[in-house]
């Protein structure tokens, strides 16, 4: 048995250090082999120096460094790519998650669990930054069923299988939790410590708000509607061509009363609206018909390799 841990960072020289020593220690009171993963983030200051350094007195250190500064979803995925281990632990590098509950985490992955998240249950944040993170939480837990108190706490433990089923970019290493429950992997969370940031300063702010919602509508439509793409467009394009098309029955009613419509711009919104309506829904038939195609590929390509594996 092996387990990987993973650490994706951008500019944090002052926190390495300390880190690699308490995680040295923690992975080495598991009595398993294991291999730390950094992934540096196109850091601009001297972290990648200290990461060389490490790895030439360690060679359980591997470093991967990408080229330029992609973000935490581009780093935790080629960290996905490249780990060897039976179990995968992700963590921070500034020394908020405390490397002492990896054990925790793996014990609670025995139980049957193939992603164990942690919850900062006494959260080292400025309010500032926890107020999102609770609205955040919630509206997850009401979209989508998946009630966890903590979705973006980077101390997470996965099963070799969910970790790499994981595909992420831009925003989507917030979503993790959902993603993994999405495949259908078992998913739960447990309390860790969460201690104060000693250097530097966060990488997010209250702004984060504004990029999590529009991530919100990418992962209703992958989640949701992927592989039924119609069953989306068709419903909203459906609903604006009916508001047009009854604004245009009131209009023609109001022109056979004897009143003048030319020059309303009512007359104009209804028309935008059927016509938005019915480009979006044939957006959708579209849409519909290449997964299909794509689908219709797939299995003639399968039915092509089991006839080729008969015949020999």
């Amino acid at each position: 048995m092996m387990i990987s841990a993973i650490v994706p960072l951008y500019n944090e020289e002052e926190s390495l250090e300390k880190l690699y020593p308490r995680l040295k220690s923690a992975l080495n009171k598991l009595k398993i082999e294991h291999e730390i993963v950094f992934v540096d983030d196109g850091s601009s200051d001297s972290s990648l120096q200290i990461l060389k350094k490490l790895a030439s007195k360690d060679n359980t250190v591997k470093i991967y460094s990408l080229r330029k500064h992609s973000g935490k979803s581009e780093a935790l995925t080629y960290g996905f790519k490249k780990a060897a281990g039976d179990y995968v632990v992700t963590l921070d590098a500034d020394l908020q998650d405390r490397p002492e509950e990896i054990q925790n985490l793996l014990d609670k992955s025995r139980e049957g669990f193939e992603l164990v998240s942690g919850w900062r249950k006494n959260r080292k944040d400025s309010l500032h930054m926890k107020i999102p993170s609770k609205f955040f939480n919630f509206l997850m837990g009401a979209f989508w069923g998946v009630h966890l108190h903590d979705y973006n706490c980077g101390l997470k433990l996965y099963t070799k299988e969910a970790a790499k089923s994981l595909r992420l970019y831009g925003g989507m290493h917030r979503f993790i939790p959902l993603l993994v429950s999405e495949k259908g992997f078992e998913v739960t969370e447990i309390p860790v410590v969460h201690e104060p940031r000693l250097y530097g300063r966060s990488k997010y702010g209250f702004s984060k708000v504004f990029k999590d919602i529009p991530d919100m509508f990418t992962i209703l439509f992958l989640t949701k509607y992927a592989k039924r793409p119609l069953h989306f467009f068709g419903l909203t394009g459906g609903i604006l061509s009916a508001i047009g098309s009854l604004i245009l029955l009131y209009l023609v009613i109001l022109k056979l009363l004897g009143e003048t419509i030319g020059g309303r711009p009512l007359l104009t919104f209804g028309m935008l609206l059927v016509l938005v309506g019915l480009q979006i829904l044939f957006t959708g038939f579209i849409a519909d018909l290449i997964i299909n195609l794509n689908e219709k590929n797939k299995l003639d390509e399968e039915a092509e390799d089991e006839l080729k594996f008969k015949s020999e």
